[in-house]
């Protein structure tokens, strides 16, 4: 993935239509929020199965959200000069800590949780 490639075509579509006022972090977060609703909207009632196996047509419609989500996730870093990579990369190193292989393989209790039981 080039992701400065992408940046650029978001920007560009984004001068092209002159909606660079409308790209603040406050509206580019809602919009985000409002796609997330779309995808959650398409495993809402799904079982496990059904999840892992979906008709092309849904997992076609099922990629156009995700490249939503993902436009206005990086659309929010831009605006905020914010290294998408880097903060995955140190969201990362912090999670690993978070969540230790020993206390946390096999399980799904959030953090706080997990060390309770200790």
């Amino acid at each position: 993935m080039d992701i400065e490639q992408i940046k650029q075509r978001i920007q560009k579509f984004s001068d092209d239509r002159n909606w660079e006022s409308f790209h603040n972090p406050k509206n580019l977060v809602m919009a985000l929020n409002g796609e997330v609703g779309e995808l959650n909207e398409i495993f809402q009632w799904l079982n496990f199965e059904e999840c892992m196996n979906l008709p092309e047509d849904v997992k076609e419609h099922t990629k156009e959200e995700v490249a939503d989500i993902a436009i206005y996730l990086i659309r929010i870093c831009m605006k905020l000069d914010i290294d998408l990579e880097d903060a995955i990369m140190n969201k990362m190193t912090k999670n690993e800590k978070k969540y230790p292989v020993e206390t946390s393989q096999g399980g799904s209790k959030k953090y706080s949780k997990s060390r309770e039981d200790k």
